[in-house]
């Protein structure tokens, strides 16, 4: 399939509807389950933590599964019809089952919101590669993530005024979008035709019949690779994406708790702060892309993380020595907070952007989604660990540690980032591809 980044900018929608979805989500739950249902922070990390429990079982194994599957619209598309229209519709009922103040209805809501929207987002992100050549894939996940923090900034900003409004506004504008964005996709970006089974029906049944043996199998080879290869790349790469999402994930959940219980600002104005993070990563994530093709990969993810770590200690620093005089975004201390996260959304983006093609690039073509899916195992997994950690820090030291705390597994996401060899730049070499095998 030729390589078109108009198409690459349609699939991003799919990445802007579940950045809508996400933000939304982290910006305002962990408020509904404090204020609400007076739940403790080390037990609204762990509520925080149910999507995390199902990507971590069900991502892998979805990523290899898809990459198995064969329909007529091809391997990724079905599960974009299965999950989206089902997790927009739970999460337009989160606010109406808080309305009711009754903990199973809400629970019971966010628990099949989370798994729906599970089934397809290993398969929305491992469609990226399918339509892109190497050299070319960070330059595209720079778009595929522009196009979230599109999403992410509409969210805080947009959500803002709708929950200003009424608290429930955000989640039925917020479901609706996602929908029409995944709509997009399915309408407008075509799969591979090797992927495409003229004729055939999709049935869920037959799929999973006729495949999870396999996918399984292929989920164990993956595994394997990870901890078995003599050279440990891999191991390397994954261990840091778990770090850094560990760092990022704590201050997703628990920042606009942080704003409203230890700055004593409103937690619309909190999600809007965060919001100034998807600001800058949006502006920055093609620049990333561009970044690490240019220099590479490892190089550009460093660089990012000593800037987002840097701009998390610098925000420490702030919060203690000052408190904002009011809510307003003209405040001199919550401006500055908003500088300094300016920064970190463009640390954020050099790190994300690059990690994704970099686990995809030391892999082969039929193991993309398999890839893709142990990308989101270990990321999941750490944002499964991040909330509950995070909360029982607060819950007993206090909320001056959500700053620290990030910076620190910043920090080990830096140090083990130096001993990945593999999955930067391919390099031209005449009209060949050719692999750099040794980053030193």
């Amino acid at each position: 399939m030729e390589f078109k980044y108009r198409r690459i900018f349609l699939l991003g929608f799919g990445f802007f509807g579940i950045s809508i979805i996400w933000s939304l989500y982290n910006a305002y739950i962990p408020i509904f389950l404090q204020d609400t249902f007076k739940m403790s922070r080390t037990v609204t990390g762990f509520v925080m933590t149910i999507d995390n429990l199902f990507a971590v079982l069900l991502l892998p194994f979805l990523g290899a599964l898809s990459d198995k599957t064969r329909t007529r619209l091809g391997r990724r598309k079905p599960y974009i019809l299965m999950g989206a229209p089902s997790a927009a519709l739970m999460f337009a009922l989160i606010p109406v089952a808080r309305a009711y103040e009754n903990l199973a209805l809400f629970m019971g809501t966010i628990i099949l919101m989370n798994f729906f929207m599970a089934l397809f987002r290993s398969p929305v992100i491992a469609f990226m590669p399918d339509i892109t050549p190497s050299e070319k894939r960070s330059q595209a996940n720079g778009i595929i993530n522009f196009m979230g923090g599109v999403g992410a900034l509409l969210a805080y900003f947009g959500g803002k005024v709708l929950y200003d409004m009424n608290y429930a506004y955000p989640f039925f504008v917020g479901a609706a979008i996602m929908l029409l964005a995944n709509l997009l996709v399915v309408l407008f970006v075509p799969e591979p035709e090797e992927y495409r089974v003229s004729g055939e029906k999709i049935s869920l049944r037959k799929l999973l019949s006729e495949t999870s043996k396999k996918s399984f199998g292929e989920l164990k080879e993956n595994l394997k690779d990870v901890f078995a290869s003599h050279e440990k790349s891999l191991f390397f790469m994954l261990l840091s994406i778990f770090f850094w999402f560990v760092a990022f994930n704590s201050v997703e959940t628990f920042f606009t708790s942080y704003a409203k219980y230890h700055l004593g600002i409103e937690e619309s104005t909190g999600a809007f702060m965060m919001g100034v993070v998807s600001l800058s990563f949006m502006l920055f994530a093609i620049p990333a892309g561009l970044l690490g093709g240019r220099v590479g990969r490892k190089k550009t993810i460093t660089a990012g993380l000593i800037i987002v770590g840097a701009a998390m200690l610098g925000a420490y620093l702030l919060g203690e020595t000052s408190k904002p005089g009011s809510s307003a975004l003209t405040d001199p201390v919550v401006l500055k907070f908003m500088v300094l996260f300016f920064f970190g959304g463009i640390g954020w983006a050099m790190v994300n952007v690059n990690s994704l093609p970099m686990v995809v690039d030391m892999t082969t073509e039929e193991k993309l989604g398999g890839y893709t899916g142990l990308y989101y195992f270990f990321s999941q997994a750490a944002n499964l660990v991040a909330p509950p950690l995070a909360g029982a820090f607060l819950d007993v030291i206090g909320y001056k540690t959500l700053l620290p705390f990030a910076v620190a597994f910043f920090l080990m996401a830096t140090i083990t980032m130096q001993f990945v060899k593999r999955g930067d730049i391919v390099r031209y070499k005449g009209d060949a591809l050719d692999y750099v095998p040794d980053m030193d």
